[in-house]
């Protein structure tokens, strides 16, 4: 599970980043609010499989809302 919420945590900083370089007013008080635990793809109560790799720029790519290939399914859960 650690690794998931690290994975996650990484990704929503790239996101607010990014968000932030587009010119989004993104407040520190509502980031410092921000939780990895929040989506549907951690399991607290499961097992984990992993495999090992990295993409070779780093992080992938963000998705983009609303382009053909975003997925309503991997939405976070409230």
């Amino acid at each position: 599970m650690n690794a998931a919420v690290l994975w996650t945590t990484r990704y929503l900083d790239a996101a607010v980043a990014q968000l932030r370089a587009e010119g989004h007013g993104i407040r520190d008080e509502d980031v410092a609010r921000l939780s990895p635990l929040g989506h549907q793809h951690i399991n607290c109560l499961g097992r984990y499989g992993f495999t090992a790799s990295q993409p070779a720029d780093g992080l992938r790519p963000l998705r983009v809302p609303g382009a053909p290939d975003d997925d309503p399914q991997d939405a976070p859960t409230r």
